[in-house]
């Protein structure tokens, strides 16, 4: 099963990290250096719920972003 949320369709994407290494010259180092990029994946935060959908009850995967709107509306 993916992970994708079964509201918005939010899944994982990918990204970089970015290491930073030294300290800044504002703060009175020799600079930042910028050292070499690697991928890295960004995973969406699913809960499972029972929430009425259709006029059903279903369990669902959904994000936290979904289920903070989701509950707001109900209240």
């Amino acid at each position: 099963m993916a992970r994708v949320c079964e509201l918005c369709g939010r899944g994982t994407i990918s990204g970089q990290n970015v290491p930073r290494k030294g300290l800044s010259r504002k703060k009175g180092g020799g600079g930042v250096k910028i050292g070499v990029r690697t991928k890295r994946t960004f995973k969406v935060n699913l809960f499972s719920k029972v929430i009425d959908r259709d006029g059903s009850r279903r369990k669902t995967r959904i994000c936290s972003r979904c289920l903070r709107s989701h509950f707001k509306e109900k209240v």
